[in-house]
């Protein structure tokens, strides 16, 4: 049999990540004095390496494949992989002077940053069980030392563990699901899977049960009930920028973990695993959508937040389970597939405006840190509004868009009543958005400290902040992109 010579050429941004991170990690071994300040400089010239690698590589809208067939490279990957880019770079940015001020910059977080998001990036171009299982381990191994770096906080170490244990039982779930997949079809190439699924050539039973250890998995990578129990406890234990980060690039991750299980290998079990969405999407959306209503600790406030938004990716997903209409079927999967980017965007302004009010000394967690922000700087409580506003999914902007294109997706699938019980839910979980809105304007300042910034966050948070606007008034560009990040991959 001829080997066939894998094309390094279609995964040189992973490859020059890797490379990377081995250079971050033997400067901080060997150039101790300078290794925080070049750790910084190192990582960010590693995300914007790996985005301009992973822009030129994009020539052409076809599906290529490389190391056998276990890599595909299509532009639902590339997409994926520039805002994983952007989460990751707006995590390090907006967290530069939070560790700085609490003496924690060092050489290993950087190394820690890369290989999660090397991890990620391996998941969303992964076509075969296994590197999807390597891709997904090597980015939850690095989070859960990120959760735990500061040793010192016991609050930390509790987060990290809770987040490890329930990680590992998640990552036991995956690994058997895909276990009785390979017994049932003899491989673990997606594609193939997908095609004996189709044909029927595995035992139906054994399937079904692997399907639903699967979604199991998924279900908890993505926060959602009643897989949710990490999410608040370790959004609120792990450090500002590391909470940030989980809140972005994972969850971009996530979907692609379950659009390329679900779709593009098990598609031919849509009626097991439709009404195992249905279920985890509804108890999402409600459960996530009242509870946050009772936090006064914004960082739970907006875990809670998450878990309905995952909600809503996931009726997008389901939403695509059509009776053979290709059309409602692209529609949705290129509406959840927004939604996951513009609530990435949403999550990396928000955590972003905590850390602008963090100091030495004080975190900015409670919803009361933010009284009177109007008067302190009326240009920041205006960035926080248009966040919140998003988030809210109030006209116009983006969050509005992304959750109509969602909503869209469902009633013309002929889910009518999740359409609505997600509208009624919305306008319920709109009151903790607008509580924050209140106090920033309404109330009267218990803190009138400066905030204290680098021209680089201001700028950046700045420009965050006011795409959600931007992008609401006019979002056909970046519906395009995800509508044609779908069509042109499966």
């Amino acid at each position: 049999m001829e080997f066939e010579r894998p094309d390094f050429s279609l995964a040189a941004a992973e490859i020059f990540v890797a490379v990377m991170a081995l250079v971050v990690m033997v400067a901080g071994t060997f150039l101790r004095r300078i290794s925080r300040e070049l750790g910084y400089a190192l990582a960010q010239i590693t995300v914007i390496g790996a985005a301009f690698i992973t822009v030129f590589s994009v020539t052409e809208p076809t599906v290529r494949y490389t190391f056998g067939t276990m890599y595909v490279s299509d532009w639902l990957g590339q997409v994926l992989k520039l805002f994983i880019y952007l989460s990751v770079f707006a995590s390090l940015l907006y967290g530069r002077l939070y560790l700085i001020e609490r003496r924690l910059e060092k050489a290993e977080y950087y190394v820690l940053m890369l290989l999660s998001m090397l991890g990620a990036m391996i998941l969303v171009s992964a076509n075969n069980l296994l590197v999807l299982y390597l891709g997904l381990e090597m980015m939850t191994l690095a989070l859960y030392a990120l959760v735990a770096f500061d040793r010192d906080n016991g609050l930390r170490s509790e987060a990290a563990i809770k987040y490890f244990v329930l990680g590992a039982i998640s990552s036991g779930l995956l690994l058997y699901g895909m276990s009785m997949i390979y017994g049932a079809t003899g491989s673990l190439d997606l594609g193939t899977v997908a095609q004996a699924v189709y044909l029927g050539a595995g035992d139906e039973t054994v399937l079904k049960f692997g399907v639903a250890f699967l979604v199991a998995g998924i279900a908890f990578k993505f926060g959602v009930v009643p897989f949710h129990m990490w999410v608040p406890d370790v959004y609120h234990g792990a450090a500002t920028p590391v909470t940030l980060l989980i809140a972005s690039a994972p969850k971009l991750a996530g979907f692609a973990l379950a659009l390329r299980l679900l779709v593009g290998g098990f598609f031919g079990l849509a009626e097991t695993w439709q009404p195992m969405l249905m279920l985890l999407a509804v108890a999402s959306i409600v459960l996530g959508n009242l509870a946050a209503i009772a936090q006064n600790n914004i960082k739970r406030m907006l875990a809670y937040s998450g878990i309905s938004h995952m909600g809503f990716v996931l009726l997008g997903l389901l939403a695509g389970v059509t009776d053979g209409s290709h059309q409602l079927a692209f529609n949705a999967y290129s509406s959840a597939l927004f939604y996951a980017v513009s609530y990435a965007l949403m999550s990396l302004a928000s955590f972003g405006m905590v850390l602008l009010l963090a100091r030495t000394g004080f975190e900015a967690e409670h919803i009361d840190d933010f009284k009177g922000l109007n008067r302190r700087s009326p240009w920041f409580a205006a960035m926080m509004l248009f966040v919140m506003f998003s988030m809210a999914g109030i006209p116009f902007f983006l969050g509005f868009f992304a959750k109509f294109a969602v909503l869209e997706a469902v009633v013309a699938a002929g889910h009518t009543w999740l359409a609505v019980l997600a509208v009624i839910m919305s306008v319920i979980g709109a009151y903790y958005y607008l509580r924050v809105v209140k106090v920033m304007y309404f109330d009267e300042p218990t803190d009138r400290t400066a905030l204290i910034a680098s021209s680089e966050t201001r700028v950046l948070l700045s420009a965050n902040a006011l795409t959600l606007a931007v992008a609401g008034l006019m979002p056909q560009g970046l519906m395009s992109v995800c509508a044609y990040a779908i069509l042109t991959s499966f």
